[in-house]
């Protein structure tokens, strides 16, 4: 058995909460709220070794085995298809991956669909199912700005409230998926530790 499940956190508010329920579970770390610049967290009392990445890197360190647990958002995960074993839904970091346009456009279905996106994978497979043809076009923030002006038809994006799109006269057509933040673990350590770690889950699921 190892000294410690290492568990990586995503960087950011989520992680914060998340981390916060994994405290509560009873997996704390107090030096992890240490403003000092260290990246690597152990509590060898609880077993746990934790260490904050960049939200999208999550389901890499997991599916490497470089950590034995994650915590990533649904998004990331249907985006990038990682080999890793989705155990539990936290239930927070809750929203929705949308079809979005200018208020009153119409989809017109003899010409190809512009569509501009982080998540191409996710948007390929949304409209190939539907036997839309579409033009993707893969941009990184503020996306909301290319159907302003004209770059592209729709957006296919995250939604949390949806005021962004509204200050802009953009609307949401469509809901693809709702998202959430999951507990992912990694296949072989999910054989090696798997006591250990179905009693993280168990202990977790006592604070959803």
């Amino acid at each position: 058995m190892k000294e410690f499940l290492n568990v990586a956190l995503p960087k950011g508010r989520l992680g914060e909460r998340v981390y916060a329920m994994f405290a509560q579970a009873g997996f704390p770390c107090e030096e992890l709220l240490d403003p000092k610049r260290k990246l690597i967290f152990e509590n060898p009392e609880a077993g746990v070794r934790y260490f904050w990445v960049k939200p999208s890197d999550v389901p890499v360190y997991v599916e490497r085995g470089a950590a034995d647990v994650g915590v990533a958002g649904k998004d990331i995960l249907l985006e990038y298809g990682p080999e890793v074993y989705e155990l539990l839904d936290l239930n927070i970091g809750r929203c929705r991956m949308c079809v979005a346009a200018k208020n009153g456009f119409r989809d017109d279905p003899e010409r190809t669909l512009r569509v501009a996106t982080e998540f191409p994978h996710i948007t390929r497979t949304y409209y190939t199912a539907r036997s839309r043809d579409i033009d993707i076009i893969r941009l990184h923030g503020s996306i909301e700005i290319a159907p302003i002006l004209d770059l592209t038809d729709v957006i296919v994006d995250i939604v949390e409230t949806g005021t962004t799109l509204k200050e802009n006269g953009l609307e949401v057509l469509e809901e693809i998926c709702p998202l959430s933040a999951r507990v992912v673990v990694n296949q072989v350590s999910m054989k090696m530790e798997n006591e250990r770690i179905m009693k993280l889950i168990r202990d977790i699921k006592t604070v959803i």
